[in-house]
């Protein structure tokens, strides 16, 4: 076993947050790469989940001067990744944590979500390239948004909280870690 890579920030962000928040479970660096970031097992090693983690820094920083005063002032943070689809459809992990990073204000949210419900999302979405460009934002409201493609009237909507579209909330998985707590607890 050679050290080939080092723990990216996404996935010590996860990492301790887990360490910290649930004292009686175990989290394990895999020794290669092999689709799992990090390994979490409860206190006796007899559950396992496995998680896959992709980090964004904060990308509203630089959404540039077109922005509305309500995206600027009401969504917290935005992340963007480039998926692979065939990655996401062959992942070996349990579960996938999108780590959006503010730097600003130095925190963090979690958007914790099964790969086959996020595939399924960006297919609903009519994402069916293998190239996925996705666009999270989280507003200050506590609400968590897929918002590629959307344009300056519904972004400026979701800033608000008046957007409704069912299949872009992602709320419902934003710094759920109840997921974690039923697999394991």
């Amino acid at each position: 076993m050679r050290p080939i890579f080092s723990v990216h920030a996404g996935e010590y962000l996860v990492g301790t947050h887990i360490e910290e928040k649930y004292k009686d479970l175990n989290v394990w660096i895999p020794s290669k790469d092999t689709g799992i970031d990090l390994l979490v097992t409860d206190r006796t090693n007899t559950k396992t989940l496995s998680i896959q983690v992709k980090f964004s820094k904060d990308f509203l920083g630089s959404v540039g001067k077109g922005t509305s005063e309500a995206v600027a002032t009401k969504v917290k943070s935005g992340g963007w990744w480039t998926f692979r689809q065939d990655k996401i459809k062959d992942s070996p992990a349990d579960l996938w944590i999108l780590v959006l990073y503010r730097f600003t204000d130095r925190d963090y949210d979690f958007v914790i979500i099964e790969p086959k419900e996020l595939l399924m999302r960006y297919a609903q979405l009519g994402r069916e390239t293998n190239i996925i460009q996705s666009y999270v934002w989280v507003t200050t409201s506590g609400k968590c948004w897929e918002t590629r493609g959307l344009n300056k009237s519904d972004q400026e909507a979701i800033a608000k909280d008046e957007y409704s579209e069912s299949i872009r909330d992602l709320s419902s998985c934003l710094n759920n870690w109840q997921i974690v707590e039923r697999k394991l607890l």
